[in-house]
């Protein structure tokens, strides 16, 4: 079984020489590329100098995470394709139980290995943690992570569970699984593409797992800080693509009017505040998500849609009301 990891950069020279070496030295069974995205600096240069082993695709634009991806990955021969993000540093055999587990089991087509925080590795790391899910109303949350509250590892999640999204900041999946559900949805540009596309996978009838024994160290942050502007306008909008896009039935416009509704009272949270910035970027992603309205409903009218995909109604209810902030009291 062939399996390419590959890193997507974007001026990212400092986050190469710190984090490539580990992804090197501990990936003895993969092939590694560079996917990087029309850098500026001098990203290709060092890595051709210093890692002559890493293979390198040149996308020809900044095409953001899922253009990214999608370009590099129609180039790369391999059975199972690792997307990682360039902030992040491996463990010693973390790719053995991912491997034995495609070997196995058919049915998996997506893993996320135990994601923890680079800076503080006995706890979880916000972008993934031990595994994703949505609730009703859309929003992501994560074994290990709810909003801000981030559990310490002490070992909980230690098993191997189907969840419903894997992180996009180390996702492993079956090429022919990723090819099969139409690869990265780029009208996200970037963040929750990955949810999008896991969503699509189990509509397909395969599963996403979790791998507690596979362990990596996420810095996050690296491309867009947790708490900025852009990222909020991101965030807002793409969940709005994703909920009419995936959402089955007729749910689907009772769901969207309450988040509509919810992201009204963000926003003005964010203005009585003080943080026009933030109250604008929600403004814009409204905005965005109208003008192409027309464009993820036809998306969705090509989709096949299929049964429950969350387990509680609203998370925003169960930490903000009922002052649930860990996993396992939802």
């Amino acid at each position: 079984m062939k399996i390419a990891v590959v890193i997507l950069n974007w001026n990212g020279r400092s986050l190469l020489e710190q984090f490539l070496p580990s992804v090197i030295q501990n990936s003895k069974a993969a092939d590694i590329y560079l996917a990087d995205n029309a850098s500026t600096d001098d990203s290709i240069t060092y890595v051709q100098t210093t890692f002559p082993e890493v293979s390198i695709v040149q996308n020809k634009v900044n095409g953001g995470y899922a253009k990214g991806y999608n370009d590099a990955l129609a180039t790369i021969d391999a059975d199972i394709y690792c997307l990682l993000n360039s902030d992040v540093e491996v463990s010693k055999d973390w790719l053995l139980p991912i491997l034995e587990t495609f070997k196995t089991d058919p049915k998996v087509a997506a893993i996320q290995p135990k994601i923890l925080d680079y800076k503080r590795k006995n706890y979880f790391e916000y972008a993934g943690a031990a595994g994703g899910y949505i609730d009703k109303l859309g929003y992501p949350y994560c074994r290990g992570r709810i909003f801000e509250t981030i559990e310490e590892d002490k070992g909980q999640y230690d098993d191997n569970t189907s969840i419903f999204w894997a992180s996009g900041a180390c996702l492993f999946i079956r090429k022919p699984v990723f090819d099969e559900v139409g690869k990265l949805d780029e009208d996200f540009f970037a963040h929750q593409e990955e949810i999008d596309l896991c969503w699509r996978i189990q509509n397909n009838g395969y599963t996403i797992l979790y791998h507690g024994s596979s362990i990596v160290y996420h810095l996050g942050g690296a491309t867009l800080d947790t708490m900025n502007p852009r990222k909020t306008f991101l965030n807002f909008r793409n969940n709005l693509y994703l909920l009419l896009k995936n959402v089955p039935g007729n749910a689907v416009w009772y769901i969207i009017f309450l988040r509509m509704i919810l992201d009204g009272i963000a926003a003005f949270r964010f203005l009585i505040q003080g943080k026009l910035s933030y109250f604008m970027a929600i403004l814009k992603a409204h905005m965005s998500f109208y003008s192409n309205f027309n464009t993820f409903l036809k998306k969705r009218k090509k989709l096949s849609k299929t049964g429950k995909y969350y387990s509680i109604f609203s998370v925003v209810w169960q930490y903000f009301i009922l002052k649930h902030k860990y996993f396992n009291q939802l």
